[in-house]
């Protein structure tokens, strides 16, 4: 069986991170996540709420570098939980308890510069800022926070040399 799930949306509000009672982090946040397609009557594209729980260190990590309004990629499985509401009915809730958070965006410079993409070394896993290639110069040092992609020049054709169909030679 196959339970997996991978979602990209807005938080709807700040996370909000929690401990067990034996310590254990968790954090709760609410993604709003568009559909493809339009309403009929209205014509209007709309929006699914969905809550995801994030445990341990990808908790934490959630808590602390994202917010309201962040654009996240969330990914791991969709779990239906019961529950008693204070009238004593029978409730079931639908999460995703998420394995994986990516950042599906860029901080903008207005909240405080641009995340400059170096790895976490958590358990969890995260995008580099929005940012799908890192470049570096000759001296391998790491672009500015927020610089873009710049593609690598292409080498004169001086630089290629005819091989032979000799294979003999080769050290495998």
């Amino acid at each position: 069986m196959l339970n997996h799930i991978v979602l990209m949306g807005r938080l709807v509000r700040d996370p909000e991170l929690r401990h067990t009672g034996s310590g254990v982090p968790v954090a709760t946040f609410r993604i709003a996540v568009d559909r493809d397609f339009g309403n009929r009557e209205t014509g209007e594209r709309e929006a699914d709420f969905i809550d995801v729980v994030a445990w341990r260190s990808t908790g934490e990590f959630v808590s602390k570098y994202f917010a309201k309004g962040r654009m996240a990629v969330v990914s791991g499985r969709l779990q239906m939980r019961n529950w008693t509401d204070k009238e004593g009915g029978k409730r079931t809730s639908a999460e995703v308890v998420a394995d994986n958070v990516y950042f599906g965006d860029s901080k903008r410079d207005g909240d405080g510069g641009s995340y400059n993409g170096n790895s976490y070394a958590g358990g969890s896993s995260y995008g580099n800022g929005g940012n799908s290639y890192r470049s570096y110069n000759d001296s391998n040092s790491a672009p500015a926070a927020g610089s873009s992609y710049a593609a690598p020049a292409a080498p004169a054709a001086s630089d290629f040399a005819m091989l032979e169909d000799d294979d003999s030679e080769l050290p495998f």
